[in-house]
């Protein structure tokens, strides 16, 4: 049977995304992110064998119920090894760039997809539906995420360019908050981005179309 995502947001004072994919043969699943409110997340879950728990990324908006999570699941949580800080002591291990999680009969493909933060993954699957990407906050409608300089919003939209961009036109992108976009969407977009001059010091809250 094929796979599954749940989609349970928004969540939280950030209004984050929280998922759980699930292997339709064996009901075994992944559990993305942990923000503030998660029990609506862990609901979602019941039902499944939790194998792991993924979180995307460093900040803490999207690691403010792990341990609740942690508890209700059983399953031990992982992060980039380069996002690990600040939260050492609750991570349990790590997954690498083009590192394959399995879970029942299924697959996960991590993406390493550095600019956000350092640690920044995505997470490709082949659903039911057709391929998607947990994109976490890499990758939005519109735009990608935030970034604390000009030198990590360069890298964020190489990432973009480079990891992201080439996956298939339909595959859906679930981002870490809000509603949900395309690769070909996004392909669109960031073409349109790359016609314009922008300035040298160009970073924050960034729009394809800004």
């Amino acid at each position: 049977m094929p796979v599954s995502i749940i989609k349970v947001g928004p969540l939280g004072p950030y209004d984050n995304n929280a998922y759980v994919i699930i292997d339709g043969a064996t009901r075994q699943s992944i559990f993305v992110d942990a923000p503030l409110d998660s029990g609506r997340a862990i609901d979602a879950a019941k039902g499944t064998d939790v194998r792991r728990i993924i979180i995307t990324h460093r900040h803490g908006d999207h690691w403010g119920n792990i341990d609740q999570v942690k508890a209700a699941t059983g399953a031990p949580a992982y992060c980039h090894e380069d996002d690990r800080a600040p939260y050492a002591a609750k991570v349990d291990g790590t997954v690498a760039d083009r590192e394959d999680v399995r879970f029942g009969e299924s697959i996960v493909r991590v993406v390493h997809t550095p600019g956000h933060t350092p640690g920044s993954i995505c997470l490709f699957v082949e659903t039911a539906d057709g391929p998607a990407l947990i994109a976490g906050d890499t990758l939005f409608p519109g735009g990608p995420g935030r970034s604390d300089s000009a030198a990590s919003l360069r890298q964020m939209v190489s990432s973009i360019k480079a990891r992201l961009l080439p996956l298939p036109d339909e595959t859906v992108v679930y981002p870490g908050h809000g509603d949900n976009t395309t690769i070909g969407d996004a392909r669109r977009e960031v073409a349109g981005f790359d016609a314009r001059e922008h300035p040298a010091d160009l970073h924050g809250d960034v729009t394809w179309a800004g």
